[in-house]
């Protein structure tokens, strides 16, 4: 039993039961295949960030192994201390060669990467303009930052000039930050009208570009390249846990901003650095992203035949672009049962609820990947007809 001071911690989750919201985690049983073991069941996973399929790829498995035997299992120290091994040197310039940057810096995490690079760029005297559906990572560093916050309803670019425009005479350093590839909706910022408003108003301009890293632009550039902006963006945030197979996050920006993130980024700070197999691991992943673009040409053949089978059968898939494809359900009770009798039936489709998404916009959320067959998506899409139709909601 708990202690008096923690039993409203078994109240909540009690109540979270009552509405059909209880969650467990599911137990990966082997490889991040398209085809998964979770909990003892087979399934075609609709559920995992892995969109080029790299995870398993052997080329980054070998690549971890003689990492392992060359340099050991950690590296053993934070970055600024005895921590900066070669491979996260080369990593780093490999990162910025590919974004077509000055200079990269390698956190650990796309979390830590975004709240550690806003809060040390920003401060309480500054003001954060930001898209109100932004990943929590942006949420917490814009907090952290303790400057003043001015969200503008989604991709809604007049609103966010409203906003500029009303701050104009503000005297600290306006941020203006976005997702590149929204996490929950699969959409695409508006990117080229955000950057134009930046330099019309003096804005810091920032991407957060997690879900469009090896998904967008050439051979999986980003939103950047996807849309032309290179050398008009100040701040890249990726990821190295998505497409990219691994783990981490990163920034990409002048290279004096990047020598700044090593003194006053927190994360990078206070955190040990990527063991060696790791950095090993991504420094091959960004390798193969230029040597086989037909990678990320079959992750997005399957993403058109998976969004065009889901349209057919007459699911909302809202305003998606991207491999990222929600089913639009609504109530969160109803979406979590969608995404329990799924599993039942041999599809892994995550259900999610508020507070990951508003209220009243509960939905399953589906990932393709380069590596799914049209023969595994087909049946995938013939389970969620069929459980769509008994749940009534189809």
């Amino acid at each position: 039993m708990p202690k008096a001071q923690l039993e409203y911690i078994s109240s909540e989750l009690q109540k979270l039961r009552e509405q059909g919201l209880y969650q467990k985690l599911r137990i990966l049983q082997g490889e991040q295949l398209p085809v998964a073991h979770f909990d003892g069941r087979e399934v075609i996973n609709l559920s995992s960030n892995n969109y080029l399929g790299l995870t398993t790829h052997p080329k980054l498995k070998q690549r971890a192994l003689e990492a392992i035997e060359k340099f050991g299992v950690g590296s053993g120290a934070v970055r600024t201390i005895a921590g900066t091994m070669t491979l996260h040197m080369q990593l780093e310039e490999k990162i910025a060669q590919f974004k077509n940057v000055e200079a990269a810096v390698v956190f650990q995490s796309g979390f830590t990467a975004n709240a550690g690079a806003v809060q040390a760029l920003i401060g309480p005297e500054d003001v954060i303009i930001s898209d109100e559906l932004n990943h929590a990572s942006i949420i917490d560093g814009c907090r952290l930052s303790k400057a003043e916050i001015k969200r503008f309803p989604h991709k809604d670019v007049e609103a966010c000039e409203k906003i500029l425009k009303g701050i104009s005479p503000h005297k600290g350093r306006k941020l203006l930050i976005t997702d590149g590839v929204f996490s929950m909706e699969g959409d695409i910022a508006p990117l080229p009208q955000l950057v134009e408003l930046a330099g019309k108003y003096g804005c810091i301009m920032m991407i957060d570009d997690a879900h469009a890293s090896g998904v967008l632009g050439r051979n999986g550039r980003g939103t950047v390249d996807h849309f032309g902006l290179h050398g008009r963006v100040d701040i890249q945030v990726g990821t190295l846990s998505k497409a990219i197979g691994a783990l981490g996050g990163y920034i990409c920006s002048s290279r004096d901003v990047i020598e700044f993130l090593y003194h006053r980024g927190r994360p990078f700070l206070f955190s040990t650095s990527h063991p060696p197999s790791v950095a090993a691991t991504c420094l091959a992943a960004f390798e193969l992203l230029d040597e086989e673009p037909q990678l990320v040409e079959k992750l997005w053949e399957n993403t058109r035949f998976f969004k065009e089978g889901l349209q057919k059968l007459g699911f909302n898939t809202g305003a998606s672009e991207t491999p990222i494809t929600p089913v639009m359900v609504g109530d969160a009770a109803l979406a979590h049962q969608l995404s329990r009798e799924l599993f039942q039936a041999g599809v892994f489709a995550q259900g999610i609820g508020y507070p990951t998404v508003p209220s009243g916009r509960a939905r399953i959320r589906t990932i393709v990947t380069a590596t799914h067959t049209h023969a595994q998506l087909a049946r995938a899409l013939e389970t969620l007809e069929a459980v769509a139709k008994k749940l009534r909601i189809l």
